[in-house]
């Protein structure tokens, strides 16, 4: 070949290097779906306003001393099955200890047949319990471990035990509003909040009712002071749906954007704190992400760009945690966010195998995920994946389908990598091909930013190669057109 025909190809290759600097920085250029840039059209001083207007746990901002109890139900629809009692303990001590300078100062697993009564003990384990709650005077709160107290529940416990009572559902929301950075987070943990504060409205009506005040009329109004109170609640649930809307047009704004870009997306799902942002940053080489080995550490969806072996670029999305026994609502105010996991074209599985747990955690997202109503070909074809093997000595996979890996350590992570990368080729409709492209026009350019290119090979002395592609049938398509390729 001669010297002519070696610069017409140097320089082809030069150009698309330079078309691909230009669409990423490095080849693992982070693309986050960044919520604060993403949201410049909603006023932030509205967003702030709605987030501060009614904040229904009381909870404050101040330390608390909190006191655990965790009813060891013994039979019956709301015993846990896959679980123990000592390891509900264990993850309702870490749901406290995740917020700063708060503190566990006394816990106790007391056994119940009766968990729907008001009291939930028995006559004698709750007398036995309040005398202990009022013997240990430095608790500023009770945490009680059930999913969501009564209202009528509530009042009655913390009249008994003098302090301020709290369940998961509560607790968890208050995790979420001091973890709360983005507009698009304050909004939907505003909207989480909305049921407990129709309850406290309704037992605080019940007691002026009690007073004979809750019923009367504001003057020249026409309404009741709970008709009053609930219109002003819809209002601002109102307002929380308009605003959590155009977020949502915003997102699918973006997602039809990467569409078009032909990037396939990757939703990377599990339970709280099993290792999903370390998986991420591993994959992708992302600096930009700080995994945190705490609950609830990711409350937005990110999206960071990523490349597999083949060098086809691919998009990976980091999602909010699960955890389990949590009521619907606040799953669903999270919709909006999790909305981009049903557009996505694959789901990894990221399961925390060293967590005693981890089947039930399993159980746990899978239930979620169902109740997404997410696609039932998205469903079939996920990616479980093991992570924190190298906590467990002689590990060994009792499932083939699995892949086993250490995001922390870096292992296992190229055999991922190929797992993914057959997955996608699989599930969205790609193909391998040999083209032949003629090097004195744009057309190597052009596969080189609309397709993936894997090898230039057999460069003829009429300026042509075959490039071997990974190519979607719509951009094979646009080729064809562009180029006149028969």
């Amino acid at each position: 070949m001669n010297l002519n025909k070696i610069s017409v190809l140097t320089k082809h290759v030069f150009l698309c290097k330079h078309v691909l600097a230009c669409m990423f920085k490095s080849k693992n250029h982070s693309i986050e779906n960044n919520p604060e840039e993403e949201e410049d059209e909603i006023d932030e001083a509205e967003i702030e306003e709605l987030f501060q207007q009614q904040i229904p746990t009381d909870i404050g901002k101040e330390d608390h001393r909190i006191f655990i109890v965790h009813p060891d139900v013994k039979w019956g629809s709301r015993k846990q099955y896959l679980t123990t009692a000592a390891l509900q303990m264990e993850e309702a001590v870490g749901l406290v200890n995740t917020l700063h300078k708060w503190s566990v100062v006394e816990k106790i697993i007391l056994s119940t047949k009766t968990p729907e009564n008001k009291r939930i003990f028995g006559k004698g384990n709750f007398q036995t319990l309040t005398e202990k709650i009022r013997a240990t005077p430095e608790v500023t709160a009770v945490f009680v471990n059930v999913e969501r107290l009564l209202p009528s529940s509530e009042k009655e416990l913390q009249e008994a035990w003098g302090v301020k009572v709290l369940d998961r559902y509560s607790l968890v929301l208050h995790i979420f509003r001091c973890n709360a950075r983005t507009k698009e987070a304050k909004l939907q943990i505003s909207l989480a909040e909305i049921p407990l504060l129709r309850s406290r409205l309704r037992n605080e009506i019940a007691n002026l009712d009690q007073q004979g005040g809750g019923s009367r009329y504001i003057m020249g109004s026409g309404e009741t002071l709970y008709e009053m109170q609930q219109r002003l609640l819809k209002e601002r649930e109102l307002k929380i749906r308009s605003a959590l809307e155009r977020l949502r047009k915003k997102r699918h704004l973006l997602r039809s954007q990467r569409k078009q870009k032909d990037f396939p997306t990757i939703s990377v799902m599990g339970y709280t704190n099993c290792g999903k942002t370390t998986l991420i940053k591993a994959l992708t080489g992302d600096a930009g992400l700080q995994p945190k080995d705490q609950l609830f550490a990711t409350l937005d969806v990110t999206v960071h760009a990523g490349q597999l072996p083949s060098h086809m670029t691919v998009l990976f999305v980091d999602t909010i945690g699960f955890l389990s026994q949590l009521p619907h609502q606040l799953i669903d105010s999270f919709s909006a966010t999790l909305e981009d996991v049903t557009h996505s074209d694959l789901i990894i599985h990221v399961r925390d195998i060293s967590h005693p747990e981890t089947v039930n955690q399993k159980v746990n997202v899978l239930n979620v995920l169902k109740n997404l109503q997410i696609p039932e070909r998205l469903l079939n074809s996920i990616i479980e994946v093991h992570n924190k093997i190298d906590l467990i000595e002689g590990y060994e996979a009792s499932d083939p389908e699995v892949t086993p890996i250490s995001a922390l350590k870096q292992h296992g992570l190229e055999v991922l990598k190929e797992k993914i990368e057959e997955a996608v080729v699989k599930y969205t409709g790609k193909q391998t091909m040999t083209l032949k492209v003629q090097l004195n026009t744009p057309q190597l350019a052009w596969l080189y930013k609309e397709a993936t290119v894997q090898a230039v090979d057999d460069v003829g002395d009429d300026c042509t190669a075959n490039v071997k592609v990974i190519i979607s049938q719509a951009a094979y398509g646009r080729y064809r057109k562009r180029f006149q390729v028969t």
